[in-house]
């Protein structure tokens, strides 16, 4: 059954308009699509597979970005051999176009789930962006040109960089969170320039890529979650604009706009949830009881258990002790708990916070808020339905009943809802309150990139291969 039509929804189209990143309905320009909404207009298939309503597939070099989909072309990022390589293909056929390569100087400490060539690229106007950790920003011309360079980094995320550049007012926006000396900058979409640089001294990890609002004065801003808090930065000048409290630490899903709310979810770890936090002592009473060599810090084998378990994550500066400031930013994570958090969007200063949801949040795959009904599935296939507007709960159960794991963030068009877990099987659901599976389609493959619709059209990245599957309507 339907949800009926909410306040929230109500203001959707007029809000839409100031929703930016235009593109043609067809187009799926940054990671998660429109504004990193993951939501597309045009019919698409339900039941597919190697076999049926396969319009190609093509073999890719080995990574884990999501397709990117725009004015005929996919594109990919991957690692051939030990050179990091752009990929365009043909959106009709799947022939490779052109590839180009950058050099790779280092390789960053990857989480096993990461990749060298995880991050998306992002196309407009004509440039397309992809953004390599070990290496930085390179940017071409649609037709394979290459336009300029920004090497950047080396980084230092415990689990290696993840977030997508995306593009707005002429600028390429990046996140880059990481253990210390986190930021957010923006570099001109024609040179390549840093236009600006502005420092996030809360955000110690994540993964977060932002998406673009326009406000009711025209300036446009980038939303970025990190720990503890999400900012919205002038697009022109990195200014924070507003903000919004109360995040837990680790915040990796892309936020979503619906109407005038913005819907962001964070999960750091089990203990975060409410009613199991930890609780940590002041660091003069760590320090009296566990400094046995007086230095002033605490060593792992020095640390309380839950502290010593958590130890590499806090040792922000890797010098193999705990000081005053890292433990902390420890006992600001142990404070702070899941959950998904809803927030009134302001014109400037802190945001309202208007419901929160707190169980069974997911880690890595973004919210979906699809015609009223905010979906979520966590990383042990759990399923979550709420009303968008006041967060009351439709219903919580393991997709198709079966255990499996979820990592891609789901997606939707005309009427359903694709998920995609990690040995393969992608799910549609007709979209409602009360979903229904229409089909679970085995691709027989590993899936961790985030499907793309574009053109009544699904693009599925496997371990291995891109498939595009061919459009059908209920």
């Amino acid at each position: 059954m339907a949800s009926k039509p909410s306040l929230a929804r109500g203001f959707t189209l007029a809000v839409s308009a100031l929703l930016v990143t235009p593109s043609a309905a067809q187009d799926w320009t940054q990671f998660r699509g429109p504004n990193g909404s993951g939501i597309a207009a045009e019919a698409a298939p339900i039941e597919f597979g190697p076999e049926r309503n396969l319009a190609w597939r093509t073999p890719l070099p080995p990574g884990l970005s999501s397709p990117i989909v725009a004015s005929g072309r996919v594109w990919l990022t991957g690692v051939e051999g030990e050179r990091p390589v752009t990929l365009a293909l043909d959106a009709a056929t799947g022939k490779i176009v052109w590839r180009r390569y950058v050099g790779r100087s280092r390789a960053e400490t990857l989480h096993k789930l990461n990749h060298a060539a995880s991050p998306s690229c992002t196309v407009h106007d004509g440039r397309v962006v992809s953004f390599f950790p070990d290496f930085g920003l390179v940017a071409y011309t649609t037709a394979g040109r290459e336009l300029w360079r920004a090497p950047l980094g080396p980084f230092n995320n415990i689990y290696g960089m993840g977030a997508s550049p995306v593009i707005a007012g002429g600028n390429v926006i990046l996140v880059v969170d990481q253990s210390r000396d986190s930021y957010i900058a923006a570099f001109d979409a024609r040179t390549g320039r840093m236009a600006w640089r502005t420092p996030r001294p809360e955000a110690v990890s994540g993964h977060s890529t932002p998406i673009v609002r326009r406000a009711s004065n025209g300036r446009l801003v980038a939303i970025a979650p990190g720990s503890f808090r999400m900012d919205a930065y002038d697009v022109e000048t990195g200014r924070a604009v507003w903000w919004a409290e109360g995040l837990p630490s680790e915040m990796k899903s892309v936020p979503v706009i619906d109407g005038g709310l913005i819907y962001v979810h964070g999960f750091n770890t089990p203990d975060n949830d409410p009613g199991k936090l930890v609780p940590v002592a002041p660091f003069p009473d760590a320090i009296a009881s566990g400094d046995a060599d007086r230095d002033g810090r605490l060593s792992k084998q020095e640390s309380p258990r839950h502290a010593a378990a958590m130890f590499e994550w806090w040792d922000l500066n890797h010098d193999g002790g705990l000081d005053e400031y890292e433990w902390s930013q420890y006992a600001l994570a142990m404070k702070a708990e899941n959950g998904l958090f809803v927030f009134a969007i302001p014109e400037a200063g802190p945001a309202r916070l208007v419901w929160k949801f707190q169980r069974s949040i997911p880690q890595l795959p973004s919210p979906l808020v699809y015609r009223g009904v905010v979906y979520l599935i966590n990383e042990s296939g759990v399923l979550t339905l709420l009303d968008a507007a006041s967060g009351r709960l439709h219903g919580q159960s393991r997709l198709r009943g079966v255990a499996d794991t979820y990592y891609s963030s789901p997606v939707a068009a005309d009427g359903k809802v694709y998920i995609a877990s990690h040995t393969g099987v992608v799910t549609v659901l007709a979209a409602g309150a009360e979903p229904r599976v229409l089909a679970a389609n085995d691709l027989g493959e590993e899936i961790l990139a985030t499907p793309a619709l574009s053109a009544g059209r699904l693009f599925v990245r496997t371990r291995n291969t891109l498939y595009c599957f061919r459009g059908q309507r209920m």
